[in-house]
């Protein structure tokens, strides 16, 4: 299978794109190399043997048609991550993420490519899952600005104002995107769908969790908390840590993101596979085993050897408060399961390579 992969030099694209010359397959990668991920002035990498190299946007329609010839299949990478600096980077992110994600489909509907699977995120989802012993499962809305003030960083319910229960988020909770990354990429998820009824495709999103591992970007207000916390050990520094520390996530090694990737494809693409065509199917992506902020940034600086992390009582808007995922759909319908444990993953991580503002590892 020949698989174009959008944003193939990024940090998880790079990953996808071993992954699927591991596993036998083509990869040709587009990439922009945009300064917000590979720094200014960033150089075209070096084409692994096999891997077909271009240097284009998403949002250029010449060069995603140059880059589809040949392909059998699309894996979608290629995006502006992280909540940003604040809210100018909206433009941005829409043109980056939503139209380049509309330029791309309309391309693979030209060139006859009919299967896609596409970086999702957890993010969609806005609060994760809720208990109260009272009213059972709820939906919190967004945080008011007077409680986190106050330190009051956990959602009460809605109805009656009771402490609530965090729990792990499946595929059919309401979607509730609250910062502007985050509706960018519900509005390629829905971009995808509509691709696929339009011309009988089928499309895949993977909505990875809190991604970390070997080669996330350093110090770049884009990247995720991971790579907050990893360039503040670079540097000799203490990570800083918002609020309490007691907000949970589920993170996921970047290998496991990858071989998810190749998984999906294959599941699109291989014969036999049963996805009809016109179809959309959302995946959690996730590790199965929360942890929190805080427990994060202390493993990492215990095994980088740096300084105790400090928790700041800091907040920000847009931020939630407790996500994590049950990817229990992935294991039973794609049978893909993450691999590579908490501490065994942030070892690695705590010891490994960043990727440098200049764009090099």
């Amino acid at each position: 299978m020949r698989v174009l992969v959008t944003g193939g030099a990024g940090f998880i694209g790079s990953h996808v794109v071993e992954a699927l010359t591991d596993a036998g397959h083509e990869a040709v990668v587009l990439d922009a190399l945009l300064p917000s991920a590979h720094g200014e002035g960033a150089a075209s990498p070096a084409a692994a043997p096999g891997v077909r190299w271009l240097r284009g946007d998403v949002r250029d329609q010449d060069a995603v048609a140059e880059a589809l010839h040949g392909v059998d299949a699309v894996c979608h990478q290629a995006a502006m991550v992280g909540l940003g600096k604040d809210f100018s980077d909206a433009p941005e992110y829409v043109s980056c993420n939503d139209l380049g994600t509309a330029v791309l489909l309309t391309a693979m509907e030209r060139a006859g490519v009919r299967a896609l699977v596409l970086a999702g995120s957890m993010v969609v989802y806005g609060e994760g899952r809720y208990a109260c012993p009272q009213h059972g499962v709820v939906r919190p809305g967004p945080r008011a600005v007077p409680d986190l003030r106050a330190g009051r960083f956990d959602p009460p319910c809605p109805d009656c104002g009771a402490a609530l229960r965090p729990g792990l988020v499946g595929e059919d909770a309401p979607l509730d995107p609250r910062n502007t990354y985050a509706t960018t990429k519900l509005a390629q998820e829905h971009l995808a769908a509509a691709w696929a009824r339009a011309v009988g495709g089928a499309a895949v999103s993977l909505r990875y969790h809190n991604v970390y591992g070997p080669g996330m970007p350093c110090d770049t207000p884009y990247a995720g908390v991971a790579s907050f916390f990893r360039s503040a050990l670079a540097r000799g520094m203490a990570p800083t840590v918002y609020e309490d520390g007691a907000q949970r996530r589920d993170f996921v090694h970047v290998r496991d993101i990858a071989a998810a990737n190749v998984t999906a494809l294959e599941a699109l693409r291989m014969p036999g596979a049963d996805r009809a065509p016109g179809s959309f199917a959302a995946y959690n992506t996730g590790s199965g085993d929360p942890h929190t902020i805080g427990e994060t940034a202390s493993a990492l600086a215990e095994f980088h050897g740096g300084p105790d992390p400090v928790v700041t009582g800091e907040f920000r808007l847009g931020d939630v408060r407790h996500i994590t995922a049950s990817s229990e759909r992935a294991a039973r319908e794609l049978g893909w399961r993450a691999q590579i444990g908490f501490a065994e993953g942030m070892k690695e991580f705590a010891a490994s390579d960043m990727r440098a503002p200049s764009g090099r590892a």
